[in-house]
């Protein structure tokens, strides 16, 4: 966990270290199989006994603008995200929102059943579920 650094009255300040992460992964944030220029959205991976879950933060695409392929070993969440507005005239106070190319590759373990996975797309997160293989599931070994 990171800690802030607070001034009293005051609002936080990010950690020096923080922001040094932050940095570092920027900077390789589209080596080895990222798509150069691409958005890399937050993903969490997770396992319990029976699967191996990915859940991908995509906020503002649609389901239909989301593909997913597994190749090689290699889970592949991509898609697109369009802006909405075409404002030609007039000026800008902020443009925070980022459009353009979405894309996240992850490398499989053996012990899942790529061919088994299941997807769900609810409020901007996708989930993927991959099942485990028999053989890749804990079991309990008896003592005699």
């Amino acid at each position: 966990m990171t800690s802030q650094l607070v001034r009293s009255g005051a609002t936080a300040w990010p950690s020096p270290f923080l922001t040094f992460g932050r940095l570092f992964d920027d900077f390789f944030a589209n080596g080895g199989s990222e798509v150069t220029g691409a958005m890399r959205p937050a993903m969490d991976v997770f396992e319990d006994a029976d699967s191996l879950v990915i859940q991908v933060e995509l906020p503002g695409l649609a389901k239909d603008a989301v593909n997913i392929t597994v190749e090689d070993g290699v889970l592949t969440i991509s898609g697109e995200k369009k802006s909405s507005f075409e404002q030609t005239e007039g000026n800008w106070h902020r443009l925070e929102r980022r459009y353009g190319a979405v894309h996240r590759a992850v490398s499989l373990p053996s012990g899942v059943d790529a061919d088994r996975a299941s997807a769900r797309f609810d409020n901007g997160v996708l989930t993927v579920s991959f099942p485990k293989h028999e053989a890749a599931k804990p079991r309990k070994v008896e003592i005699k």
